[in-house]
């Protein structure tokens, strides 16, 4: 066992000897990260120039947007860089850092979502006072403490791990995992645990529960209501639903690799389940929105197709 003070950088060992196979590992993770870049930068330029998208639905999209580039670049550029080491040891001040990052992102998703089925609750459920309850400045308000709200959970959680000493520096994961981290450490006191589970209540439960009903609400309405607008109803709520749904399948995901010995199933399923999230939810959510709603949809085929 080496000295905890001797330790200054993990090993992810998940990447183990993939020999030559790196070359075409690393082009196909390159070209993965620069779609997702691509493909929400789209998106935000599209909404940032069409006046008519200047919507509270469309606002809160690009902060979700947003927050997809924010995650993956969290992810992606040190998976790569990995994938040409021979080592595959990372610094603890870069793990804490893509810690930071990762689990402020993935929080600030689900509160994001949070906020855009409340955003749809309103437009169905109350259409006439939408504009007033749903104004520019309040969605902005929105954005910002939905931000604040992620970090600051985080910040409380990460806080009890930060100053952790550590017995071992081998982490079986590609990349910076909370539970992990705290797993190898000498010793982790009651209030760490306790932290961890409540970033998970307030980050993952909370927002959950705010969709939830915010949808069985829109539900009800839906039951009574014509069918023009039940068709309105769905082909709004429809992309949320589905992103809602990955990233609820994501977390379980997560969940299960982290926190539970997997070993029982094989190396790369083990890292897929890992990483699911990380790497499908920031190409689902620019494909739903930006193919399932008219209106983003004719504004990037005139935006990219048809610049007269």
């Amino acid at each position: 066992m080496e000295n905890s003070s001797e330790i200054v950088s993990f090993v992810l060992a998940a990447y183990g000897n993939i020999g030559e196979l790196k070359y075409l590992y690393f082009s196909m993770i390159l070209s993965w990260y620069l779609s997702i870049c691509v493909a929400n930068t789209v998106l935000i330029v599209v909404i940032y120039v069409d006046k008519k998208l200047h919507e509270p639905m469309y606002i809160l999209l690009c902060s979700l947007f947003v927050n997809e580039i924010g995650g993956s670049t969290s992810l992606y550029p040190l998976i790569l860089s990995q994938m040409l080491s021979e080592s595959h040891e990372v610094t603890l001040s870069w793990c804490f850092l893509q810690m930071c990052c990762i689990y402020t992102c993935a929080s600030v998703e689900f509160c994001s979502l949070a906020a855009m089925a409340y955003d749809r609750y309103i437009s169905i459920c109350y259409p006439l006072s939408y504009n007033v309850i749903m104004s520019t400045g309040r969605v902005f308000l929105i954005i910002v403490l939905v931000w604040m709200y992620s970090f600051a959970n985080f910040i409380l959680s990460f806080s009890f791990i930060i100053g952790l000493k550590f017995c071992r520096n081998i982490i079986d994961k590609v990349f910076c995992d909370h539970s992990l981290v705290a797993k190898v450490a000498c010793s982790v006191p009651l209030h760490s645990y306790i932290a961890d589970i409540f970033y998970v209540f307030v980050s993952f439960v909370v927002p959950f529960v705010l969709i939830s009903v915010s949808y069985m609400n829109i539900l009800m309405v839906c039951l009574t209501a014509s069918k023009e607008n039940k068709q309105k109803a769905v082909t709004t709520c429809a992309p949320q639903i589905v992103s809602v749904s990955n990233l609820f399948l994501g977390c379980i995901f997560h969940f299960v690799d982290s926190k539970f010995e997997a070993s029982q199933l094989p190396h790369n399923m083990r890292i897929i389940l890992s990483v699911y999230l990380l790497v499908c939810q920031p190409m689902v959510t620019p494909f739903m929105y930006g193919l399932k709603l008219p209106k983003i949809r004719h504004s990037c085929k005139r935006f990219l197709f048809d610049r007269k």
